[in-house]
């Protein structure tokens, strides 16, 4: 294999869209602070603000992984696709 032969097929930009997105939200709503800048609802006696944090580091970590495994799948789909070539 020379230096110029490629190691991965065209891309398609639909899942780099939609992981871009993903990364997007899980990074944009906790710094959204005025929309959860206050006392009520409270949640087992944790004031709103404390709780929908926390819950935003569960729910970014879903979105990572969803946006990993697009992307791997992706990176996969793209080699699979050299290697046709080559059999070819």
């Amino acid at each position: 294999m020379s230096i110029d032969t490629p190691t991965r097929g065209p891309a398609r930009p639909a899942p780099y869209i939609v992981s871009g997105i993903l990364i997007a939200v899980a990074i944009v709503m906790p710094l959204l602070v005025p929309m959860y800048a206050r006392h009520d609802p409270m949640l087992w006696g944790i004031p709103f603000f404390y709780w929908y944090q926390l819950l935003w580091v569960f729910i970014a970590s879903g979105l990572l992984a969803i946006a990993y495994v697009i992307m791997r799948r992706e990176d996969r789909r793209r080699r699979a696709e050299v290697r046709e070539r080559r059999v070819r």
